[in-house]
């Protein structure tokens, strides 16, 4: 009788999850776990960390969180149900320095929480005991090292430096100082198969021409032919000595484009083996360029061959206290950020490398990922052997783990390290050192030479930290409180980093987790972010903007008022956002991109985050959400020379528009109006004078002040030119935002479809940042400008699997009435 085909399969793989135990115990108080029972200690969820397996018994407050670098961690399970043979044990990751054991034998120690062991063993089945022991850090940060060429104040301690493991939980009024400590990556067992494919290692590349290359290698026990399938094409796969390879060109590719500019197109990658099949994964095709400009002093960047403005966030953690490494923890917070129109997120060098999930996530959703390697602000010690083997280990582990992912298009080299010295006044040729300038350079042109390299950000300018060239931090309008125009007169080049505020979150938030005042109570403060040592916080940063964008006295507001206080800090780091971004994205600007700090906040409180640390986006992220359009309308201010309209068209198709403009008195009546009808191209920016469009000339920007001011408040709106949907609209303030600041009356209708709640709202007369408050639901659009007119309809997303109908307030600043619905 014929023997049926064996089916090729990927090797066996078990995540040993189930039954673990943690046990903390004085430094260095066991060598080894042979004193330690198997029912000693709490239950310990793995993958995971000290923090969550205490937090979840009840024993750690991550609001008042105690040091967790003072002991040692024993982490201990049983394997059950396996066969005796040989295995591999897998660590992908052990916080921080680390002994493992099994049986009672050390089979691993561990000194960079960023690298992956593969450990092979020989299992008993009969119950083997695998125990893994987290080192107290607290005694190796005081390491001795060769003397710092320059220091830092914002990560503590000093001898972090000289410890591969994460800056978070070491950066005092940052973020709560919660030290990682655990096997927070996966732990799994592999076992060997016949016929089995493992290893497998994928790059895809396009080339100009709209080629696409797809190479494929792995490791196999298989001896029989295989063929490799991705998007519609074939090609044989060589085998010899169990190491397999194919090459596969694909003429016409479907390519991967950043969300904001067509479909984040992936191929699925499949080998045929004896009629079965066996699916790789997916990959997608594009082409990363860096744009140096005219003059070579430039950064932004070319996907495909066309210029992307990068707009996003700084990434910095799914929890802090877990430090989660699975799709479900990710996809709520990429989820906001792609529907907040981001096509990129930065990873910064003070956070953690993220897992493959991460990355496969940012694939389907077009998010662009710009990485750095974990190193920040330190003179990190280049010439220590064992430090350097070990950063070169964790970046190429993650090269390799994420050579199908499209979405990683920058390596970076770390943060503020040139910054932190030039800052001193150091010479360059002390801080642009061998582990930027050539070592991580190296890793990346031989694992990823289709992403771009950058030594380290910022950089590039006549000092590192210059936004004018290169890659900057810029903080100009920000924490520096220059005013709104700073953003056009630094003339920046690519914001790695900017518009640090600290932004308030929505009242339903408060409630829950911060019931006290604002500002004046000392746990509203303690969640304020700083920089150590400062004798500011971020909150006086916005409350300098408040006084300057309403003409108000935040400090007196406060007292007499603290609801309206409360109303405008919700409102104006928004207003601040969309105007900064407006500058940014017109035509005519060089800007390459800008990426806000941060993404969400770790803990409930005015944060920097755009989205709170529950998961609910802040009044700001709609802000972000509206500044960051794929199609979009601006208007500039551009004094003597009149009101500026600029279109935008980031899409990959032309759409006929109509472009309305209104200048308005007592936000009601109309003063004069005008409108254009024109196609707008592909990825295209076009500008216009207002006059055009009122064929005469008229005082937009109240700059030639002939007269008393005609008119408070001017509004474009952008409409499809066949059926005039709403696209976008903008708002220009010549006397400021205060004098637009009107009682409106809202009106507010709740309509129900098949497609869900919608509201449709209206206003007798221009309101200013309406807002609505409906819980369970989150509004398609909140704290917008609404001019009279016809209703504007916004859509109820509901936020349950389940949700009941909405009910909620409408408000708006400066209206005296709130409308219930």
């Amino acid at each position: 009788m014929t023997p049926l085909p064996a089916r090729l399969r990927l090797v066996n793989e078990r995540t040993l999850t189930q039954g673990w135990r943690l046990v903390l115990t004085p430094p260095d108080l066991h060598a080894d776990p042979s004193d330690l029972a198997d029912d000693d200690g709490i239950s310990a969820i793995v993958p995971g960390t000290v923090a969550g397996a205490l937090e979840a018994a009840g024993l750690f407050d991550r609001t008042t969180p105690e040091p967790l670098n003072g002991q040692d961690a024993w982490f201990f399970t049983i394997i059950a149900d396996e066969a005796p043979g040989d295995a591999l044990l897998r660590f992908e990751g052990l916080a921080t320095v680390a002994d493992v054991f099994l049986n009672g034998e050390k089979i691993l120690s561990s000194h960079s929480m960023f690298t992956r062991h593969d450990v092979p063993v020989r299992l008993t089945g009969s119950g083997d005991r695998l125990a893994i022991c987290c080192r107290a850090l607290l005694p190796h940060l005081s390491r001795k090292l060769k003397r710092a060429r320059w220091r830092t104040k914002m990560i503590v301690p000093a001898g972090l430096r000289g410890v591969r493991t994460t800056a978070l939980g070491y950066m005092p009024g940052w973020c709560p100082e919660i030290q990682a400590a655990g096997p927070y990556r996966p732990v799994t067992l592999l076992r060997p198969e016949q016929h089995s494919v493992r290893a497998v290692d994928m790059a895809a590349s396009l080339d100009a021409d709209g080629t696409g290359h797809l190479t494929v290698r792995f490791e196999t026990t298989a001896t029989q032919s295989m063929r490799l399938r991705c998007g519609g094409h074939e090609t044989a796969v060589t085998i010899e000595n169990g190491h397999a390879k194919a090459t596969l060109d694909l003429p016409g590719i479907a390519p991967w484009w950043p969300r904001s500019h067509g479909e984040p197109l992936l191929h699925d990658v499949e080998l045929l083996f004896d009629g079965d099949r066996i699916g790789l994964g997916r990959t997608g095709f594009r082409r990363v360029e860096i744009d140096r400009g005219a003059d070579g002093t430039r950064f932004a960047l070319k996907i495909n061959g066309i210029g992307i403005f990068c707009r996003g966030a700084v990434w910095t953690n799914a929890d802090i206290v877990a430090l989660p490494g699975d799709r479900k923890a990710y996809a709520p917070w990429l989820h906001l950020a792609a529907e907040a129109n981001m096509n990129m997120i930065r990873i910064g060098g003070t956070m953690t490398y993220e897992t493959k999930a991460f990355f496969s996530l940012c694939d389907e959703l077009g998010l662009m990922v710009w990485q750095d390697a974990m190193l920040a602000n330190f003179d990190y010690p280049a010439e220590d052997e064992a430090f350097t083997a070990a950063l070169e280990d964790e970046v190429e582990t993650l090269l390799r783990a994420t050579q199908a992912s499209p979405s990683l298009v920058v390596f970076c080299g770390g943060s503020e390290m040139y910054q932190q010295a030039a800052m001193m006044g150091l010479a360059e040729r002390v801080w642009a050192g061998p582990l930027t300038e050539a070592i991580l350079p190296g890793i990346v042109a031989d694992q990823r030479p289709d992403i771009a390299y950058i030594p380290n950000s910022p950089f590039g300018g006549a000092q590192p930290f210059s936004p004018n060239a290169g890659v900057g931090h810029y903080y100009g309008v920000g924490a520096y409180e220059r005013p709104l125009e700073d953003a056009r007169r630094a003339n920046v080049s690519f914001a790695a980093e900017c518009l640090a505020f600290s932004n308030v979150p929505e009242q339903v938030t408060l409630a829950a987790h911060l019931p006290v005042a604002p500002v004046h109570d000392p746990r509203w403060k303690a969640r304020v972010p700083r920089d150590r040592d400062a004798s500011w916080d971020f909150e006086d940063t916005r409350d300098h903007y408040l006084g300057r964008l309403y003409d108000l006295d935040p400090a007196r507001l406060r007292r007499e008022d603290p609801a309206r206080y409360l109303d405008l800090s919700q409102a104006v780091t928004g207003e601040v956002v969309e105007a900064t971004f407006s500058e940014w994205r017109r035509a005519g600007s060089d800007c390459g991109g800008a990426l806000v700090w941060k993404l969400q906040d770790l803990l409930a409180g005015a944060g920097w985050g755009l989205i709170d640390a529950t998961g609910l986006p802040k009044p700001v992220w709609h802000a972000v959400r509206r500044a960051f359009r794929p199609v979009q309308v601006l208007l500039l201010d551009e004094g003597t020379n009149g009101l500026d309209i600029h279109l935008i068209n980031d899409t990959a198709h032309a759409l006929p528009v109509r472009l309305e403009l209104t200048c308005r008195r007592g936000g009601r009546q109309t003063v004069v109006s005008g409108r254009h009808e024109t196609v707008l191209a592909p990825r295209s920016r076009l500008r216009l004078a207002a006059t055009d469009l009122f064929g005469a000339f008229f005082d937009t920007t109240y700059a030639y002040r002939f007269a008393g001011p005609q008119h408070d408040v001017t509004e474009a709106r952008l409409v499809l030119a066949e059926t005039n949907a709403w696209i976008a609209d903008a708002f220009h303030f010549p006397l400021g935002r205060r004098a637009a600041l009107h009682d409106a009356t809202l009106t507010a209708a709740l309509v129900e479809s098949s497609g869900g709640f919608a509201l449709d709202i209206a206003t007798d007369r221009f309101a200013q940042s309406v807002h609505i408050d409906c819980p369970g639901f989150l509004p398609s659009d909140n704290w917008f400008h609404l001019a009279p007119g016809a209703a504007r309809r916004i859509d109820l997303v509901p936020q349950t699997n389940r949700p009941e109908r909405p009910t909620g307030e409408i408000s708006a600043i400066g209206s005296a009435l709130t409308v219930h619905v």
